[in-house]
């Protein structure tokens, strides 16, 4: 096949987290039948990116689509990515290589969201209406103010369109408020029933440790029912997006939000960001523990590369 697809995964200690990316991956060979298409990870996990690339190639692969098997566009897809992506385009001129944007906030992923969350609410014991229950929903958290501001949003459009009484934002790591000091807060506001959604694709350490921290909250609080949503995984929704991203990439132009991107922007708190030059920071774990756990954008005259979005 001429045209390939790469699905780039940040990667993951956790293998069934590894077990679900690649799930998604056959649904899209399913789903794109006419496409190559192959996985690759930045860390953790084999194959490499570099490794991916190098398997597509090796099958005859003359024009390669990137797409970024991540939410939001955090330093993963504004440089490591195109970090990756670049050194090997730039060994093998003869492959065109296009560099798709990430998954972002859109209404496919909305719905997915909201179907997920949908489903838990039978698995609580009471009959409980939304107007009493409070949605908390926890992202995995990063040090680029504008791809956590998208949690703050998506918990907004979430609370809106789904009746909620209230809606909260939480992160695993990195950023504020973590998950138990924000549980602890919504257990104050005087709710019957407390939702907890990871915005995540994938299972994995955080994941787990964001259920486990719910499970240990709500048993010491039983007078309030806490419930724990599927995160998105493979919904059929989720795939859809991942089409959209490579016929994009593919077609047209997979131009990201640029306006609050510390990158391009003098974001405030983060000025010392403004015109980086990009780099991978993942060198030193690129594929380590897969071994031993199993067997274009130009930023002004900077070269720091990506299609940016507001993440």
């Amino acid at each position: 096949m001429d045209t390939a697809i790469l699905i780039c995964g940040h990667g993951s200690r956790d293998d069934d987290a590894l077990v679900e990316f690649e799930r998604v991956a056959a649904g899209l060979r399913r789903k794109l039948p006419a496409a190559d298409i192959g996985t690759g990870y930045l860390e953790f996990a084999r194959p490499t990116i570099r490794d991916g690339l190098e398997a597509l190639k090796s099958r005859g692969a003359r024009r390669i689509l990137a797409i970024p098997g991540m939410l939001f566009a955090a330093s993963h897809v504004k440089n490591d990515l195109p970090w990756e992506i670049n050194t090997f385009a730039a060994g093998n001129p003869d492959i065109e290589l296009r560099f798709g944007r990430d998954l972002a906030i859109e209404p496919k992923l909305l719905r997915a969201a909201a179907d997920r969350i949908a489903a838990a609410e039978p698995h609580g014991a009471a009959a409980i209406v939304r107007r009493d229950s409070l949605l908390l929903v926890v992202g995995r958290g990063t040090n680029d103010p504008d791809a956590n501001s998208n949690i703050a949003k998506l918990a907004r459009m979430l609370w809106e369109g789904m009746g909620f009484g209230w809606a909260e934002a939480a992160f695993s790591g990195v950023a504020d408020p973590l998950v138990e000091p924000a549980l602890k807060r919504a257990l104050r506001l005087g709710f019957q029933r407390i939702i907890v959604f990871p915005y995540f694709l994938f299972t994995g350490v955080l994941v787990k440790r964001i259920y486990a921290v719910a499970d240990r909250i709500g048993a010491a609080h039983p007078e309030i029912e806490l419930i724990k949503a599927p995160y998105l995984g493979d919904h059929p929704l989720v795939l859809d997006c991942f089409a959209d991203r490579a016929a994009e990439a593919a077609d047209g132009e997979p131009v990201m939000n640029c306006r609050l991107c510390k990158y391009r922007a003098r974001v405030i708190g983060y000025e010392r960001d403004h015109l980086a030059p990009q780099t991978g920071h993942h060198h030193h774990v690129r594929g380590i523990g897969a071994d031993a756990d199993r067997a274009g954008h130009r930023h002004h005259g900077n070269g720091h590369l990506h299609p940016h979005d507001g993440g």
